[in-house]
């Protein structure tokens, strides 16, 4: 197997290697630059049409369809997982606090690619004679690009769907046992047991009950993790601004060691960001669309705005609060890494309570990231079995059996394959959005100018007299 591993550590290098990484941003600048900045032009709307409309009154869906906050939560739940506790301090530690600069940077383009997804995906979803709404990448493959296409479509849901047992369910699932071994002394098994039954309840249910489930569970964890993360900032506000001003300096090399540290080079601060970036709010990787399709909308650029937010959610807030937390308390130099950098940061408040807020925290983002990852997986295996109900029970069970294995046993090798399976999903996606680019700038500017016509219109018209 020697030889295998060698391949697959070749792929690994580069899927996630300075030339994957350039184009996954380059796409992002491409729709930045042909859109006129619409993520910086339109932010207003974004918040209207996604924060905002949840104070409308809702329309009920059909089917097994979602509401588009359901969708975004459902997307957002596969992209807000351990990554974003333990995979933000790992990335200081490699790159320095200057890779925060370019992982927002990169996220900043990423809010475009992701709303090119979700665009193409509304665009050319499907809809069953029940009014259920399937999408993604497979579905734009085929038919924005044509059937001849089809056996691209069908390379990236088997991607989708190992990638599913591996970075979405084996090493969640790992990640929660050993983090609750550490906090709580639970046993492994016990883990497994109590977040397969947990699991269970919702996937058995198919996507409405996993979006229901995520419409409530992903803003309240969000929530706690936000408040509790304020808290440790608002206790070293005085160093505020002393990282902010660290992550610029060192975003272009500026030697910025302290204690151990050696001091980071620009290169190592750019690629340790932008990898960082895109793994987190995973845009241009082809899974978050996949839920977006469902969502119960008429408008494929508004859902588009909801990808859009999805993005800033992940990136710009919860990725953003654990970095100040951990710049502002001086952990970052400490010499530690990954979720126990984070638990040091916190444990400067809040004290031996902070191992056990990790440990929770870390069961609520990887619990909602396998849930995601489970609708990713069930719906690729729907595309590849042509809707038959079969398979797609068989490979629920079959997930819900790996989050038991996974809690078990060793998976460094699982997580190695897992990361270049997640990572080659782009290249099929990619490749589709760059060639359906015109469809994404022409529903854009239909959209706008459909709305700017009845602005005008309204105005003319005026508020009637009585």
């Amino acid at each position: 197997m020697a030889w295998f591993w060698a391949a697959e550590g070749a792929v690994n290098r580069f899927v996630w290697g300075p030339v994957m990484l350039a184009v996954l941003v380059g796409v992002g600048v491409y729709f930045t630059w042909r859109t006129g900045f619409l993520q910086l032009r339109k932010l207003g709307y974004m918040f209207k049409v996604t924060l905002g409309s949840l104070f409308q009154k809702k329309k009920g869906g059909t089917g097994q369809n979602l509401s588009p906050f359901a969708a975004m939560t459902t997307a957002l739940a596969g992209t807000m997982g351990v990554g974003n506790i333990a995979g933000i301090a790992t990335a200081l530690t490699l790159g320095g606090p200057g890779a925060i600069f370019w992982m927002w940077l990169s996220a900043l383009f990423g809010m475009m690619t992701k709303y090119a997804e979700v665009v193409l995906a509304v665009h050319y979803r499907e809809t069953s004679p029940d009014g259920t709404h399937r999408g993604g990448p497979m579905y734009y493959i085929k038919k924005g690009l044509g059937r001849g296409w089809g056996w691209l479509s069908g390379i990236f849901c088997l991607l989708c769907v190992c990638a599913s047992f591996g970075m979405g369910d084996m090493t969640q699932s790992n990640t929660i046992a050993q983090s609750l071994r550490q906090s709580f002394s639970i046993p492994y098994w016990a883990t497994g047991v109590g977040v397969m039954a947990l699991c269970a309840l919702v996937v058995l249910g198919g996507l409405k009950r996993i979006g229901a489930f995520t419409e409530k569970f992903v803003p309240l964890m969000s929530i706690f993790y936000i408040a509790a993360s304020l808290w440790v900032i608002a206790v070293h506000r005085d160093q505020v601004g002393p990282a902010f001003g660290l992550i610029f300096r060192s975003a272009f090399g500026v030697r910025a060691a302290a204690g151990g540290v050696v001091g980071y080079t620009l290169q190592a601060a750019l690629r340790t960001g932008v990898a960082r970036g895109v793994f987190t709010n995973e845009a241009g990787l082809g899974s978050a669309p996949i839920a977006h399709a469902a969502a119960e909308t008429d408008s494929p650029v508004k859902q588009g705005f909801w990808g859009m937010f999805e993005v800033f959610a992940d990136t710009f807030v919860t990725c953003t609060l654990t970095t100040l937390v951990i710049l502002t308390t001086g952990m970052w130099d400490s010499g530690l890494d990954g979720a126990a950098l984070t638990t040091a940061a916190f444990d400067t408040v809040l004290g031996r309570w902070g191992s056990g807020f990790i440990a929770i925290s870390v069961l609520f983002f990887a619990v909602s990231s396998m849930l995601g990852w489970c609708f990713y997986g069930e719906s690729a295996m729907a595309y590849l079995s042509r809707g038959r109900q079969g398979p797609v029970f068989w490979y629920r069970v079959v997930f819900l059996v790996l989050i038991m294995v996974g809690a078990t046993v060793e998976l460094r090798p699982v997580w190695q394959l897992s990361d270049t399976l997640n990572g080659l999903m782009a290249v099929p996606n990619l490749l589709a959005l760059l060639l359906l680019s015109p469809q994404v700038f022409r529903l854009t500017k239909e959209h706008f100018a459909t709305a700017q016509k009845g602005a005008k219109g309204r105005r003319k018209t005026g508020p009637r007299r009585r």
